[in-house]
């Protein structure tokens, strides 16, 4: 059958990209006693040589996608979200309950709030059905999907927690930037704050002046895994994972945060999802439910780390890095860097992925222009985010729980894009 989806997928669109560059590399940076031929054999060879680069990265992505995503599968959430859903009286506090609750799951593991927020929507839109109170339901939903745009400000970032790594990719010319000068600090916490009390006054409009419709969509049920396993091993071993993680905070001395990386959540992660699922049965179970979700990122990550080859062996990257400099100057590059980061996640829809290839564009510049390394990793964290309010890629699993069109979720997500973005912009213009 032929496909009448003429929007390339996500892969296809690695591959593209992959194309785009070797093309790039072998017009911009052939060597002067080469042939075009010989230098063409030479720019694959520099793909091939990056191909598994990232193979701790992707590694790393993959597990704090699957571990987030099981834990909001696990009975003690479903629990508190029973909880929670009681309070809800009327279209407002349904929207302002999902959207704050979204945005403070997104701030802890972007999977957990991505697929929380899905959940709680659904039991939201089952609770009003129940008590017959007239909601809007494509707000409800676009509302949910809110932690996607704050989670690289939080602690599942995958730039953040890259670069608070010992000997990370980016080590040689940035050094390990440690998340209090990225996550925990002034710049990044005043930021959200403002964006926060922004979208809760912009949730709030939206739940008053648009109509409200008595469930024009059907609501799925939603799927959540239920662990009737019985053994208590999970806990056991979660308990004493835990501990460990625990430990660090008491044992770090003089090195504050700097314990905490992309390992160590996956660590946590690891142990917080044994102990709400108690039963290691119950948890194999729920991560292979949540595993699905994170196939994109095992068969992309790869075709970046290519990309990230061909562009820093052939000297394409230092090509670049110029020229942004030259485009923006000092006074200009933040805000520049800000939005190709938002377009470029677009084509890109990987936080971990897109890092890969714009991050040592970015410090190469940042480097030469003597800006703060730490202050631009967010930069570039916020332009990754923020356009995710118009990238159907990681919504796809929240359509999915929730039922809804594409269409009735982004005329709402549109709308918070574009708060978002001058939030954002006039953070970076008036704090760098």
């Amino acid at each position: 059958m032929k496909n009448k989806n003429p929007i390339p997928s996500t892969f296809e669109i690695a591959l593209i990209l992959s194309l785009l560059v070797f093309i790039a590399a072998w017009i911009l940076t052939i060597p002067v006693d080469s042939s075009r031929i010989e230098y063409g054999a030479i720019v694959l060879g520099y793909w091939k040589k990056g191909f598994w680069e990232l193979l701790e990265f992707t590694m790393q992505m993959v597990l704090i996608l699957i571990l987030g995503h099981a834990l909001a599968l696990t009975k003690p959430v479903d629990k508190f979200l029973n909880k929670l859903i009681q309070n809800v009286k009327s279209n407002t506090s349904a929207v302002l309950t999902t959207g704050l609750i979204a945005m403070i799951a997104g701030y802890f593991n972007w999977g957990f709030g991505l697929i929380l927020g899905a959940i709680l929507a659904v039991k939201i839109a089952h609770h009003c059905k129940r008590k017959g109170i007239a909601i809007n339901y494509p707000l409800i939903g676009a509302a949910a999907y809110l932690g996607m745009m704050v989670w690289h400000g939080g602690f599942s970032g995958s730039a953040t927690l890259k670069v608070a790594e010992e000997g990370h990719f980016l080590a040689s010319a940035v050094g390990v930037l440690p998340i209090s000068k990225t996550v925990f600090s002034s710049f990044n916490i005043w930021t959200n704050v403002v964006l926060i009390l922004v979208m809760t006054v912009v949730l709030i409009v939206l739940s008053k002046q648009k109509p409200l419709t008595e469930h024009p969509f059907e609501v799925p049920v939603s799927e959540i895994h239920s662990d009737s396993f019985s053994d208590k091993k999970g806990l056991w071993v979660g308990s004493v994972m835990l501990l460990l993680a625990l430990a660090d905070f008491f044992t770090s001395g003089k090195k504050g945060l700097s314990f905490i990386d992309l390992n160590y959540i996956n660590f946590l992660l690891f142990a917080l999802g044994l102990v709400f699922y108690q039963s290691l049965k119950g948890f194999v179970a729920g991560v292979s439910q949540a595993v699905k979700g994170a196939v994109d990122i095992i068969i992309q990550f790869p075709l970046y780390a290519g990309i990230l080859g061909v562009m820093k062996y052939s000297g394409l990257l230092e090509q670049l890095s110029l020229g942004l400099i030259q485009l923006g100057g000092e006074r200009f590059f933040p805000l520049l860097t800000f939005v190709s980061a938002a377009l470029f996640n677009l084509f890109v829809p990987s936080g971990g992925g897109q890092w890969a290839i714009q991050g040592p564009i970015i410090m190469n510049a940042v480097q030469e222009l003597s800006l703060e390394p730490a202050s631009m990793v967010m930069v570039f964290a916020f332009g990754d985010q923020v356009s995710n309010m118009l990238q159907p890629f990681w919504a796809l699993p929240l359509l999915s729980l929730t039922g809804l069109p594409v269409k009735e979720l982004f005329k709402y997500t549109s709308i918070f894009f574009i708060c978002g973005f001058v939030v954002f912009g006039l953070s970076i213009w008036l704090g760098l």
